[in-house]
């Protein structure tokens, strides 16, 4: 049997706003009352450990790639949890020692793992989307990751995600450090700011050329800061005293970060 579904979860819970996620909670409730071994597949921070955990909420933990201490925590449990399948040294040894002694697996890997004994163990087969595609679990998440954030820095300030471009590239692990930062940056004093800045080169100051290398740092937010509030290059130009083709330059020079 294999199942296609979705789900978006923090630490706690799951996010369920889209229709996929959704369905993945339904399926995970059901496996948490089967006895049934279960591969969990897709990207790094989709919440794969989180559904295993929800699913075996008191099951130990371990990384195929501790390799001797899993097969210890196979032979002394009646249930585990592994992580990054794919990392083992030796599926084989592992799945036999699973069937040898009898016990209940959920496992995760990332969506591209294959492994011939991998069918003989795991019943049920279900792969979690990337936030890519699940709209209505981003929006959710970084509410979530907010009022965390709220707690966390002791603050009431209300945070602005209608201008937020949500990184996903590492879906919700790079979604909450990204709304981390720019919560705690929102009402960030000047000073301030030069000191990371300050902070960030210290290590990196070395060349001859270093004013030119690193001038884009103060460039490209001024230039995206002020083409997302006055629309149009030509105004921009105007707002900063430059000649247009000086920053039509400028953003040519750096369209990895501007356009990126």
């Amino acid at each position: 049997m294999v199942l296609v579904v979705a789900v978006a979860v923090d630490v706690t819970n799951f996010v369920t706003a889209s229709d996929a996620s959704s369905e993945a909670f339904k399926t995970a409730t059901l496996l948490k009352t089967l006895n049934v071994n279960s591969l969990i597949t897709g990207e790094h921070g989709v919440g794969k450990k989180s559904i295993a955990r929800y699913i075996l909420p008191d099951a130990p933990i371990l990384d195929a790639s501790h390799f001797d201490e899993l097969l210890l925590t196979i032979e002394s449990s009646r249930e585990v949890i592994i992580t990054n399948l794919e990392n083992s040294p030796n599926i084989k040894r592992v799945i036999d020692s699973i069937n040898t002694h009898n016990i209940r697996v959920i496992a995760t890997a990332k969506s591209s793992f294959f492994n011939q004994y991998v069918d003989e163990l795991f019943s049920v087969k279900f792969d979690i989307p990337p936030l890519s595609q699940r709209e209505e679990d981003v929006m959710l998440l970084i509410q979530k990751f907010v009022k965390e954030a709220s707690i966390l820095f002791g603050s009431n300030e209300k945070f602005n995600s209608h201008d937020l471009k949500p990184d996903l590239s590492q879906n919700a692990i790079s979604l909450r450090r990204q709304v981390m930062v720019n919560y705690l940056l929102q009402d960030i004093k000047d000073r301030e700011l030069m000191d990371i800045i300050q902070n960030y080169l210290s290590d990196k100051l070395g060349s001859n050329s270093d004013y030119r290398n690193f001038l884009y740092l103060y460039e490209v937010p001024l230039i995206k800061a002020g083409l997302n509030k006055f629309k149009s290059q030509l105004q921009l130009s105007d707002r900063l005293g430059l000649n247009r083709n000086t920053l039509r330059k400028k953003i040519s020079d750096n369209k990895d970060y501007i356009e990126g």
